[in-house]
């Protein structure tokens, strides 16, 4: 059973009670173990419980798959649910649960935690054709209304809110793994002190000095056609750690927001007046160059170079090319279709 994103985070606060395994995969695994914890309260109060909280490796299934059997029909010494909890799920473990939905014993909620499993993941598509006892939630990175909330919530829970310009940085900064902007936030509180309101010279103060800039120059630079600026902010973007699908989603998201402002101008709106439509804002010291590629770019080119990044991230997850030039030859090809004569 595949559980949509719309309902997602309800089924994890609440999963039905007939579903004993669940599928957690996607490129945020900081979302993936967050929600995994979720899941665990949801049937115990303490998850260390010794007694009904067990976690396993997905290398100790492959090593000996009866052992989802063993644990799920162990009886809990404290009465109640156990919950098992297994990581680095993968498609070794697609033979051993075919054979547990096929006898499943036990009333325990078995979690399995995987990473960015593909459309044509075995364990997958094992999941999500079991229509009663299964279920797959995909965990992709925070963006739109979901960023904001999980923004205005952790600031909340320390007294805090953010000023317009310091939330636009933040959404435009933030996202990519659940767990990793928690910890920003949290940072962030703890610089701020005594003061309420967080200002952009705060936000930029205290997750400025991740790759925030290096990700900000390469989309610039990207958008902007300037080559030499791009191969420099690229190569220091790759050695920050900073991986080739999460740069190309960034630059999608630019964009992205490039098309909805055009659209703004065809309605009649001028360009400073789109650019300030925009939500998460632009940041100010960004307008510039954004104004500049309202101008340079259409929507002719603005979709080519949406279909340039989807398929890159394509090849970077099926090819077994090297992600890092995949992406590098997708924003050079981008760079060279920001100079190219406007059709």
């Amino acid at each position: 059973m595949k559980i949509s994103a719309a309902k997602a985070d309800g089924f994890i606060k609440s999963p039905s009670p007939d579903v004993r395994c669940i599928l957690l995969y996607g490129p945020d695994q900081g979302l993936v173990f967050e929600r995994g914890k979720i899941l665990g309260k949801t049937i115990l109060d303490d998850e260390n419980d010794p007694f009904n909280s067990v976690v396993l490796q997905a290398g100790d299934i492959k090593s000996d798959p009866a052992l989802i059997a063993d644990e799920a029909a162990t009886m809990s010494l404290t009465g109640g649910r156990r919950f098992i909890r297994i990581q680095d799920a993968a498609d070794s473990l697609t033979a051993a649960f075919k054979t547990y939905f096929s006898n499943p014993i036990g009333d325990a909620l078995i979690v399995l935690e995987g990473g960015d499993l593909s459309a044509r993941s075995t364990l997958r598509k094992l999941f999500e054709s079991e229509k009663s006892i299964a279920a797959v939630v995909a965990c992709y990175g925070d963006e739109g209304r979901n960023l904001s909330d999980v923004v205005r919530e952790t600031l909340q829970k320390h007294g805090l809110n953010a000023d317009r310009d310091a939330m636009g940085y933040l959404l435009n900064h933030l996202g990519s793994d659940r767990q990793v902007s928690r910890g920003e936030l949290e940072k962030l509180a703890i610089y701020m002190g005594e003061e309420k309101t967080v200002t952009l010279n705060d936000a930029m103060a205290c997750i400025g000095d991740s790759g925030a800039f290096s990700l900000d120059n390469v989309t610039i630079a990207a958008a902007n056609g300037d080559h030499a600026q791009l191969e420099t902010a690229l190569m220091r973007c790759f050695d920050e750690g900073n991986q080739p699908i999460m740069i190309l989603r960034m630059l999608a998201r630019h964009f992205h927001r490039l098309h909805l402002a055009k659209g703004f101008m065809q309605k009649g709106y001028n360009g400073e007046e789109a650019i300030k439509k925009l939500r998460p804002p632009i940041i100010f010291k960004q307008v510039p160059a954004f104004k500049k590629q309202l101008v340079s770019w259409d929507l002719h080119r603005i979709a080519l170079a949406l279909d340039i990044l989807t398929e890159a991230e394509r090849d970077c997850k099926i090819t077994g090319n090297p992600p890092e030039t995949v992406c590098s030859r997708a924003l050079m090809r981008i760079a060279q279709a920001a100079r190219a004569p406007r059709r």
